[in-house]
């Protein structure tokens, strides 16, 4: 029997007599050793890919941590230095006298 035609739409017959065979089609297609094999490679990757990407961000913790515990300090304490020199500099130009020389 025909289906009924839908205004601006196109009617196909109805199947009479589908195959048993073309209903398992992705089912038989998905239990294949070629994609369980693909399953087990993707979720292997994405094993691994988490565990890196859990390890690099305690890695990178780790790393910033330290540069803030040891680098930040020693930046600070050297632009005071620097900033120290400078105004000796000023002062010794206003004076008129000779600057002390760099330490």
């Amino acid at each position: 029997m025909a289906a009924q035609a839908r205004k601006g739409g196109i009617s196909l017959p109805e199947r009479r007599n589908p195959k048993k065979d073309d209903e398992g089609v992705i089912a038989k297609l998905s239990q294949s050793q070629v994609v369980v094999r693909g399953k087990q490679a993707a979720n292997d990757a994405a094993f691994v890919t988490k565990k890196l990407m859990k390890s690099t961000g305690k890695a990178a913790w780790i790393a910033g941590t330290t540069f803030l515990i040891l680098v930040v300090p020693l930046i600070i304490a050297m632009d005071r230095e620097q900033q120290l020199n400078e105004l000796e500099l000023q002062q010794a130009n206003i004076l008129g006298t000779s600057a002390p020389p760099p330490k």
